[in-house]
């Protein structure tokens, strides 16, 4: 039995609440009461005092800015498990983000490429032995992704059959479910990954910087390879080809 006891309130709202959201058991206490006998947890704030009687139990204490993590923290505890954060990705434009702990999904994501090595960063703050699983497709994506992380262990996953079959109702489900099963898959530890964009590559770069462009500009291979590489995003190629005129063998490029 989880029990929660603090004079903070929002930590109490906020660890309620995700109590709540998740259906498990718990109930509540002053911090100065007695424990039920069946407790096995306290959940406390980081500033309640701890009576020497609540230390015959597993204590978590609370951020009131990150009642999720306590949670977790509480959760992975219960079920005698190391708690172990394994964070898979699902590459693409928008990838597909799952954080499992102790092997049970603890939280899932997908947000914008830019944005991927941020989220996945958050997650990992405080994680004792963490580990990324990034699936080997979307090449270019994945190696951006990597690029973002160079401190954090990561590993390559071959994220073939990963990608499951998406009933009624579970449109849109498909990227963040194959990021669940690339984070189950152990892959070939990497400290980074250089990718040199193949032709099909580039020429889909130009065409994406055509499409995203007010004025039908296709900006040049030289842009288009540093899109490819994670140092411009498109809209900062296109920009810059403003900017800069044609440049030296630009002219010929873009009358092909």
């Amino acid at each position: 039995m989880i029990v929660v006891a603090t004079d903070d309130f929002e930590v109490y709202h906020g660890v309620v609440n995700e109590l709540r959201d998740r259906g498990v058991e718990f109930t509540t206490r002053e911090v100065d009461d007695d424990l039920p006998e069946e407790t096995t947890l306290l959940v406390t704030g980081a500033d309640d005092e701890v009576h020497e009687e609540q230390l015959a139990v597993d204590v978590v204490r609370a951020d009131p800015d990150d009642p999720r993590r306590a949670v977790e923290a509480a959760l992975a505890v219960l079920r005698g498990e190391s708690g172990r954060v394994v964070i898979g990705v699902d590459p693409g434009e928008r990838p597909g983000i799952a954080v499992l702990s102790g092997g049970v999904v603890v939280a899932a994501f997908q947000v914008p490429l830019s944005e991927a090595g941020e989220v996945v960063r958050r997650e990992l703050a405080d994680a004792v032995d963490p580990v990324v699983r990034v699936g080997d497709g979307a090449r270019l994506n994945g190696a951006r992704i990597i690029d973002d992380l160079s401190d954090v262990p990561v590993e390559l996953v071959d994220e073939t059959g990963t990608t499951p079959y998406l009933g009624a109702g579970a449109r849109g489900m498909g990227d963040v479910l194959a990021a669940v099963n690339i984070a189950r898959q152990p892959g070939e530890r990497i400290d980074g990954r250089t990718i040199e964009p193949t032709a099909g590559e580039i020429q889909v770069i130009k065409t994406r910087s055509r499409e995203r462009s007010d004025d039908n500009r296709t900006i040049n291979e030289r842009l288009a390879r540093r899109v490819a590489r994670g140092e411009l995003s498109i809209d900062e190629a296109l920009d810059e080809h403003r900017n800069d005129g044609p440049v030296d063998g630009d002219m010929a490029e873009d009358e092909e």
